[in-house]
């Protein structure tokens, strides 16, 4: 520990003697929070829907049939329990819950008048807008085209007709940038520490002091902790500035459990650090690091979900996001600060963060030779 305690000092003191990457660590990253989260815009192709018919009539599958034909949603599943409909909006199986209550037909038919609950995942308010604007459109369209061949007859009375009343979950005021704030967060976490861990071990092969480490009884654990261990501290302290920021100047809520969200953050790093210090192994200059690292970075963003909803992506696509460790922070970011979510609810994601953490950091621990450059 003495030995690792001593790389520790070393690589801060590098880091803080270094005034030209010490804006690049500090500044920049909240500035680019700033500006992305206003700037940045996002839209949706297809909704998963959750139904609960309890009418079971004809009037009610039409309904159902002219959401299911639309082409806008896609039925994953259907119950008759309040309780099994938002587990499944927690879990993002769906993002639309159709409820068609009891004597819903018997409503239209005898009154002239009946409801439907829409219960919308509201966590990004965009889409819940989307969403809001395609499911009124096919109620309009049900009541203009189906309700009065179910009538029978033809008189000059009112048109029966589906009251609306809809409410946004997670996000009742629709706010665009509490869904954007802690994905673009988990993006400039990932910049800051892909990029300072991408090019540390290759500058130092660079100015020549890897080869006076090279010759020091330092073991190989010992020297990939000693260069983790700052820009992990680096890291989770950037997060928290983050977090603060998102919390007084875009006032994002964080409904669910501030350790959770440092749990993950503290073993995301590991992926990222690890990942950097692989890169920095296997490249020979900073230059070749940074562009690697850029690589990696720009795909990562892309697919994580972050501007672009990962259920409009192809098949492929969706199955190659899984391998994507930005991906996993940026959707247990929004479920917890956004939702709420236990720990139990993003297990499966935080699986896949602690297998990618192991196989990282093992590759740069037994890539990482002490020979002499």
């Amino acid at each position: 520990m003495r030995t690792i305690w001593f790389l520790v000092q070393k690589e801060f003191l590098q880091i803080f003697r270094n005034r030209g990457m010490l804006p690049i660590i500090i500044v920049m990253p909240f500035i680019q929070l700033v500006i992305l989260s206003n700037a940045a815009t996002f839209d949706i192709k297809q909704v998963p829907m959750h139904l609960q018919d309890r009418d079971r009539t004809t009037l009610s599958e039409r309904l159902t049939e002219r959401f299911t034909a639309a082409g806008y949603f896609r039925l994953t599943g259907s119950s008759f329990s309040d309780r099994e409909s938002i587990g499944e909006l927690l879990s993002r199986s769906a993002d639309l819950v159709l409820v068609i209550p009891h004597n819903f037909e018997r409503d239209l038919t005898t009154t002239g008048n009946a409801s439907v609950q829409l219960m919308i995942n509201a966590e990004d308010g965009f889409s819940a807008g989307v969403i809001q604007a395609y499911a009124s459109e096919i109620i309009g369209s049900f009541n203009r085209e189906e309700l009065p061949k179910s009538s029978g007859t033809v008189t000059l009375q009112a048109m029966p007709e589906i009251a609306l009343v809809s409410a946004g979950w997670y996000n009742p005021e629709l706010n665009y940038t509490h869904y954007m704030v802690p994905g673009i967060l988990v993006i400039l976490v990932t910049l800051i520490g892909l990029f300072l861990s991408g090019m540390n071990v290759v500058r130092e092969r660079e100015i020549g002091t890897i080869d006076q480490i090279n010759v020091t009884p330092i073991k190989r654990y010992q020297f990939i902790t000693g260069k983790l261990l700052p820009f992990w501290i680096i890291g989770l302290a950037e997060m928290s500035i983050g977090l603060l920021i998102a919390h007084l100047i875009f006032h994002v809520p964080m409904l669910g459990s501030y350790w959770l969200v440092y749990l993950v953050a503290a073993i995301y790093m590991l992926v990222v650090l690890g990942m950097g210090l692989l890169i920095s192994t296997v490249t020979e200059t900073q230059q070749q690091a940074m562009f690697v690292a850029w690589f990696f970075m720009v795909i990562f963003t892309l697919m994580s979900g972050l501007f672009t909803a990962i259920e409009s992506m192809p098949h492929w696509a969706q199955t190659m996001t899984l391998i994507n460790p930005v991906r996993h922070f940026v959707d247990i970011m929004r479920r917890v600060m956004l939702k709420g979510s236990s720990l139990m609810e993003i297990r499966m994601q935080l699986l896949w963060l602690v297998g990618y953490a192991a196989v990282m950091v093992t590759l740069a621990v037994n890539r990482y030779r002490k020979v002499a450059s």
